[in-house]
């Protein structure tokens, strides 16, 4: 993948499965247990064994290592083993590794997992509490001693700037939450099913790093979500029909951070994901106007106005009434906000469910997906396709 040119990645390879566990705040059992439930799920989804398996790929912050998971699953030999830096940021990057080594060649059929109890174990939100020396953590020396001392922390020094810059409220924030909420109320795997929000309670509901309110934080969530990848050749013989990668991309971009890129000309944008948009629209030789649904990681309600601008949704400064609007169905399934943070693997089911035509707030006619990982940080994305519809 060139930042420069159309890559021959696109249409190479399929989505075949999908796999969870239940989203939870205790799930009672440990990660490996939870990686191996959704890895057998998504396997059994796609119609395939353990003994098909030959690659795996995860995040860096996992516990769960390829080669424990693949033993635990009752997987043999691999052939390729894979893991991407950045949190979030790794959660589509994960799908285009696996892409990439079915079309080389390397492997045929690739597992990305993510597992973890974010909620009763480890919590991502509870910021730095310890840091060895690193190149990586000089950056954050310029902010934990002035107290930016955690994820909420970081994203609101661009959140109030972009409330500043247009003449907005933190009410544009809310559009997004409600959203959500309302998708997830209806979605029964969401752990706020049945239970929408208005934009009244969203401006009710206590300040965590002014001006983000706690219904504009993700929550935190123990569970796993597993994504087969194989070859679309493969694919058409499987019991799913095929999900095409009709795009994959990566994207940092200039004076990147992880979360505190404050020494940016200009706080008000995602230039990482402006970077993914471009790559992603040139090779599946689509734009915004030809997608049917939009899954855009929302750990912060911010960055998901931010990403509908540098996707090219909306003008700069316009999203919030695009997403009030509802011009564009944004998270059907609840999104982080409302069914489950899985660092946004759970969005890339949904996006799997919407081309299939299962999901359970179904899009008609949704041909076409866009996903999003991680924002503010090193990230990637997806476009997602029945096949035939690559431009």
């Amino acid at each position: 993948m060139s930042v420069r040119t159309r890559d021959t990645l696109g249409g190479q390879a399929a989505i075949v499965g999908i796999g969870a566990t239940e989203f939870s705040k205790d799930s009672g059992r440990s990660e490996l247990r939870l990686a191996v439930e959704a890895v057998r799920a998504a396997l059994d989804d796609a119609g395939l064994t353990p003994a098909d398996v030959d690659g795996m790929v995860t995040f860096t912050m996992d516990t769960n290592p390829e080669i424990t998971v693949a033993q635990a699953c009752g997987i043999g030999e691999l052939s390729f083993f894979s893991r991407v830096h950045y949190g979030g940021g790794a959660a589509c990057a994960t799908v285009q590794q696996a892409a990439l080594a079915v079309a080389a060649g390397v492997a045929e059929v690739v597992v990305c997992y993510r597992a973890f109890n974010e909620r009763s174990g480890r919590r991502f939100g509870s910021g730095v509490t310890h840091r060895e020396p690193s190149a990586e953590g000089a950056a954050l020396g310029w902010a934990l001693p002035f107290g930016l001392l955690t994820p909420a922390s970081w994203v609101a020094m661009a959140a109030q700037r972009y409330l500043h810059t247009y003449g907005l409220t933190p009410e544009a924030f809310g559009q997004v939450a409600v959203v959500d909420r309302k998708y997830a109320a209806t979605n029964p795997a969401a752990y706020f099913h049945g239970r929408p929000i208005t934009l009244a309670e969203h401006a009710a509901s206590r300040w965590i790093v002014e001006p983000l309110r706690l219904l504009d934080c993700c929550q935190e969530t123990d569970g796993a979500q597993a994504i087969v990848v194989t070859s679309v050749e493969r694919a058409r013989d499987l019991p799913r029909p095929p999900v095409v990668i009709a795009a994959a991309a990566q994207g940092a971009g200039r004076a990147q951070e992880q979360m505190t890129s404050f020494y940016r000309d200009d706080l008000t944008g995602l230039p990482e994901m402006g970077v993914v948009a471009r790559q992603l629209w040139r090779t599946a030789g689509l734009g915004p106007e030809e997608i049917d649904v939009a899954i855009l990681y929302d750990h912060f309600t911010p960055f998901v106005l931010m990403q509908l601008e540098e996707f090219g949704f909306c003008g700069k400064g316009e999203a919030a009434d695009f997403v009030a609007e509802g011009r564009l169905p944004v998270n059907t399934h609840g999104g982080q906000l409302g069914e489950a943070y899985l660092h946004g693997m759970n969005g890339i089911a949904e996006g799997v469910r919407q081309v299939r035509g299962t999901a359970v707030n179904q899009i008609p006619g949704a041909g076409r997906v866009l996903v999003t990982a991680g924002t503010g940080v090193p990230t990637s994305g997806l476009v997602l396709t029945v096949p035939g519809e690559q431009g």
